[in-house]
């Protein structure tokens, strides 16, 4: 059977959670799969350096734009690019006049099935939910063949808010290959980093954006103890303001930021707790990873987290609006090394029943075969 033609259409193509877990599934259906990206934002592609030489991918410059006003003309010049693939995966807002463009012609000949993807929301969502965006997104899922969310919260908001059928509506909690996490860290794996004796290492690996609201975790770090040093693995537009606020709550010198570093599996083992901060989540890979890696969690209680991690670590996840208690979860934390360890464990044992990526592979190997109307698409390997 010749591969399938698979058009992906992302808001942005940099490596964050949905990128990676969207590579991971290009890596794994191997030569049954042939793949164009289309990226929202052209120059935003860092995460084709994930993608598997073996893989044949295409980042063409000359498909119809993602980003423009909503307009007949631009969703016809859609539909014309469509005709040549054998599905559509779309992911996100940054991709949503590609899926208008599919749901205002579905009734035109030749069109390949349409699978939406949502993860999350941005800082302009935060707060409240843009009404303007639900109904764009309530109408544009009318034709999609499925819609694929991997927390509770965002499989009620498709229910409740965008009307979405339960029966097209599928959660596929993201997991990960859990037996590369326990691995012992490789030495030289994060340039600049030096374990001093009596040190806490508390580390996040995350996007440096505004929604991550990473100062609050430099304010937490900075009063949980003179030991405490802090590592945030990521790149972004907010660096400056989270080494000013470093400089003004006196961790300046504790703080180290490497910049974006591929394939945490390598160092996220040197971290002693990890933390997120972010104001919006859903259901944060990078957690998953740290669970895999036997680290407690420090966090804010927003999307899925809470229920993501272990039971006896859940006291560590806190209101979003009580940074008081926040501090109290990564000072207590540090302090105590046996319940750290307690808490790792529990947490890797939870990852291991529940967020291997074997299962999240079967689960879209069957989705997209089903859409395509091929039935061993899911059992490549």
């Amino acid at each position: 059977m010749k591969p399938a033609k698979i058009l992906h259409l992302h808001s942005t193509f940099n490596l964050g959670g949905k990128e990676a877990r969207a590579v991971r599934l290009m890596n794994h259906f191997g030569s049954a799969a042939e793949h164009v990206i289309l990226s929202a934002q052209p120059d935003a592609l860092s995460a084709r350096d994930a993608i598997d030489p073996k893989i044949k991918v295409a980042f063409p410059k000359d498909a119809p734009p993602l980003a423009g006003k909503p307009a007949l003309k631009r969703y016809r010049e859609f539909i014309t690019y469509f005709r040549q693939f054998d599905l559509i995966l779309s992911y996100n807002w940054g991709s949503m006049d590609g899926v208008m463009a599919r749901t205002l012609f579905s009734r035109a000949g030749g069109l390949p099935p349409l699978i939406h993807h949502e993860d999350g929301f941005n800082e302009d969502e935060q707060l409240k939910l843009n009404w303007k965006r639900n109904w764009f997104r309530k109408f544009a899922l009318g034709a999609s063949h499925a819609l694929v969310v991997p927390s509770e919260q965002l499989a009620g908001i498709a229910k409740n808010v965008w009307k979405q059928p339960e029966q097209k509506t599928h959660r596929i909690p993201n997991g990960i290959d859990i037996k590369r996490f326990a691995k012992k860290p490789q030495r030289g794996a994060m340039p600049g980093f030096t374990r001093h004796e009596g040190e806490v290492v508390v580390g996040t690996v995350a996007g440096l954006r505004a929604i991550k609201n990473l100062p609050r975790l430099v304010r937490a770090c900075a009063a949980a103890g003179d030991n405490v040093r802090l590592v945030i693995v990521g790149e972004g537009p907010e660096r400056e303001a989270i080494l000013a606020e470093a400089q003004r709550s006196g961790l300046g010198d504790r703080l180290l930021m490497p910049g974006f570093m591929a394939d945490p599996a390598r160092y996220i083992g040197l971290f002693d707790v990890f933390a997120l901060s972010s104001d919006s989540e859903q259901f944060p890979i990078s957690l998953i990873e740290a669970m895999a890696a036997g680290l407690p969690v420090a966090a804010t209680d927003v999307g899925d987290i809470k229920s993501m991690v272990s039971q006896a670590n859940q006291g560590f996840i806190k209101s979003l609006d009580d940074e008081v208690k926040f501090v109290e979860a990564i000072t207590t934390l540090s302090q105590h090394q046996q319940l750290r360890e307690d808490l790792g464990m529990q947490n890797l044992q939870k990852a291991q029943a529940e967020y291997n990526e074997s299962k999240m592979l079967a689960r879209y190997g069957l989705l997209y075969g089903h859409a395509m109307g091929r039935a061993d698409f899911g059992s490549v390997k």
